[in-house]
């Protein structure tokens, strides 16, 4: 849905206003069907916190905010600086590279996924932060990094 000649031609003429929300709102969907598939592997997995899996308060929060964003009427670039760079210009080693920025992530392999050592932070962004270095090293399959809390 990203690609130039694509996706993103089709989403440029169904939503002239909005074709670079609707690119990156169809990437976000994809992405999360692809961890859905992933969390079904796992034993209870209602216990997992993934990245597109925050927990149904924290979802609806993140929902609705894109929304208003959206609404807002600037394109995704510019309210996601960082976004600008790996949408103009994508390639998988600049993609590790913003994926270092967040840090190193201490996990074990599972066969559900990458598990997170330690408890998962309370602060949202610090979690999500520690999610997205889990991605590291890219493999072939999703990797699934997940905090696994109680509930």
């Amino acid at each position: 849905m990203s690609d130039e000649f694509g996706g993103e031609d089709l989403l440029r003429r169904l939503t002239p206003k909005t074709w670079q929300w609707a690119v990156l709102e169809s990437c976000r969907a994809a992405a999360k069907r692809v961890d859905d598939a992933a969390r079904r592997n796992a034993d209870h997995a209602d216990h997992l916190i993934s990245l597109y899996r925050l927990g149904f308060e924290v979802d609806e929060r993140l929902d609705e905010r894109l929304l208003e964003l959206k609404l807002d009427g600037l394109p995704p670039t510019e309210v996601f600086p960082g976004l600008a760079e790996l949408f103009s210009d994508w390639s998988l080693e600049l993609f590790e590279s913003w994926i270092a920025e967040c840090g190193e992530a201490r996990f074990t392999t599972t066969a559900t996924g990458r598990r997170l050592i330690g408890e998962m932070p309370q602060d949202v962004l610090a979690a999500a932060t520690q999610l997205v270095a889990a991605l590291l090293p890219i493999a072939d399959n999703y990797g699934l990094p997940h905090f696994r809390v109680a509930r």
